[in-house]
């Protein structure tokens, strides 16, 4: 089964520009080194009644929206594997060098997670 990563974190709306543009770049980065599938998505429709909230689970503030990403991978071993070698990759590190990021990478939550699932 496939292995999945997994990232939930508030934007600032007015970095969504900026925040799309380092997405692009790192989702073409990990697509290069072997991820099968990359996915950055920003909220939309994530107030239902009965549920927990996205935007309460990540504390946004005022001016902040959430985003959903996502990574896929063939096993927790490619997982580990692609990683290693994005972590190396110089594009990667030239994005979180000397840079202001769009968002705050404290607030960011991550996990990866087994497939159990895939219909």
């Amino acid at each position: 089964m496939a292995y999945v990563d997994g990232f939930l974190l508030p934007v600032p709306r007015k970095n969504l520009k900026a925040y799309q543009q380092l997405s692009r770049k790192a989702g073409k980065v990990w697509r290069e080194h072997g991820a099968l599938d990359y996915k950055e998505c920003v909220a939309d429709d994530i107030k239902v009644k009965g549920t927990a909230p996205f935007a309460k689970a990540v504390g946004t503030k005022a001016g902040e929206t959430v985003i959903f990403a996502y990574i896929v991978y063939k096993s927790r071993a490619h997982r580990d594997s692609v990683n290693k070698k994005v972590m190396k990759d110089p594009r990667i590190a030239a994005q979180m060098t000397g840079k202001a990021m769009p968002f705050d990478v404290k607030r960011m939550m991550y996990g990866g997670f087994k497939v159990v699932v895939d219909e």
